[in-house]
C-alpha cells in the first residue's frame, strides 16, 4: 500500500473544503506540508484528483471515485481506532449467534445478566437459523451460538445447557377431538392433517417431525409459517395443531388468548438446547459465563411452564 491514512484525511478534508487552505486549517496542518501529502497521494492514484480553479477547487473523475474509497477506508479506520480504545481500556465485545425459535424467549433474560455481571461487555447479537450460525461460526463471523443439540460434528464444542419441552398447542376445540387421552398422549398419535410447522429452514421442523415419527415428504403436513409467533395464532385460529417449545409457551399463550397447551405423557419429547463453539477456540472464562447466564435464564423461563 504505497497511500497513507494521513493522505487521505489530508485529501477528504481539501475535498470537503474545497480550498487547500481551509483544508490544511481542518488538518491543523500547514498548506505547504498538505500539498505535498496531496501530490503524493496523485502520484500513487496515477493522475490529478482535484480540478484547480481560481475560486474553487473541484474533484476530477478520479478524484470522486477515490473519494469513494478514502471515506470507506478512513470510517474503518475510525471504528478500528475506536476499538482499540475500548480495549486498552477494559471493553470487550461478544457476537452470539441464536435460532430464531429461541432468541425472543431467552434474549431478554440473557442480556440482562451478561450486563449486570460486565456492563463493558458489548454484545452483538445474530439471528438466523441453524446450517446459516454453524456458516458464519465456521467463518469466524461469531464467537458462539445458541441452538438445538446435538450436532455431531467434530469441528464444534457442545455445551449442553437445559431441556426445552414439547407441549402440543391449537385451539380449545382442536384439542378437544382428540380420541387419546392427555396422560397417553404421543406425538406419533397427531395425524398428518392436523400439523402445522415452521417453513424449511428451521431446526424445530425437522425436530417435530422427528418427534412425531413423520417426514417432510407428505404432502400433507403445513410447513409455511416463518415464526412461532405466525403458528401460533393460526393454530390458535383453529387451523391445525403444532409442538410448541415450553421456552415459547407463556410468552406466546399471553400474546394469543385463544391459544391452549396440552402435555404430552411421559416421556414427553423434549429437544436440547446449547451453546456452541468452534473447536479450536481456546476455552476461556467468556464461554463459560455465558454458558452459566444462559442455563439459568433457559432453566428458569421452562421451569414456569412445569408447575
Amino acid at each position: 500500500m504505497n497511500f497513507t491514512i494521513r493522505q487521505l484525511q489530508y485529501f477528504r478534508a481539501v475535498a470537503e473544503q474545497r480550498n487547500f487552505g481551509r483544508g490544511a486549517q481542518a488538518c491543523h496542518v500547514s498548506q505547504p506540508a498538505l500539498s505535498v501529502q496531496i501530490k503524493a497521494l496523485e502520484d500513487t492514484m496515477g493522475g490529478p484528483l482535484f480540478e484547480r480553479q481560481a475560486r474553487d477547487i473541484l474533484l476530477t473523475p478520479l478524484g470522486r471515485d477515490v473519494l469513494e474509497y478514502a471515506q470507506r477506508v478512513l470510517n474503518a479506520a475510525d471504528r478500528l481506532d475506536q476499538f482499540a480504545r475500548d480495549h486498552s481500556g477494559g471493553h470487550r465485545s461478544l457476537s452470539i449467534g441464536i435460532i430464531p425459535t429461541v432468541a425472543p424467549y431467552l434474549l431478554p433474560g440473557v442480556l440482562a445478566g451478561l450486563r449486570a455481571s460486565d456492563v463493558s461487555l458489548r454484545v452483538q447479537i445474530r439471528e438466523a437459523p441453524t446450517e446459516r450460525l454453524l456458516s458464519m461460526l465456521r467463518l469466524g463471523d461469531i464467537d458462539a451460538a445458541v441452538l438445538a443439540l446435538p450436532l455431531g460434528s467434530g469441528t464444534f464444542h457442545e455445551e449442553p445447557l437445559f431441556e426445552d419441552r414439547f407441549l402440543l398447542a391449537g385451539s380449545q376445540t382442536r384439542l378437544n377431538r382428540l380420541t387419546v387421552s392427555p396422560d397417553a398422549l404421543r406425538p406419533v398419535d397427531l395425524k398428518t392433517a392436523q400439523l402445522m410447522l415452521l417453513e424449511d429452514g428451521h431446526c424445530l421442523t425437522d425436530q417435530a417431525l422427528e418427534v412425531c415419527g413423520q417426514d417432510r415428504t407428505s404432502g400433507q403436513i403445513n410447513m409455511g409459517a416463518s415464526s412461532l409467533a405466525t403458528l401460533s395464532r393460526l393454530v390458535a385460529e383453529g387451523f391445525g395443531l403444532t409442538l410448541m417449545p415450553e421456552l415459547a409457551a407463556q410468552a406466546e399463550t399471553s400474546a394469543v388468548p385463544g391459544l391452549r397447551l396440552l402435555r404430552f405423557g411421559a416421556p414427553q419429547p423434549a429437544r436440547t438446547i446449547g451453546l456452541v463453539r468452534r473447536a479450536s477456540t481456546q476455552s476461556e472464562e467468556w464461554f463459560d459465563r455465558l454458558a452459566q447466564v444462559i442455563r439459568q435464564v433457559g432453566e428458569e423461563v421452562v421451569a414456569k411452564n412445569r408447575v
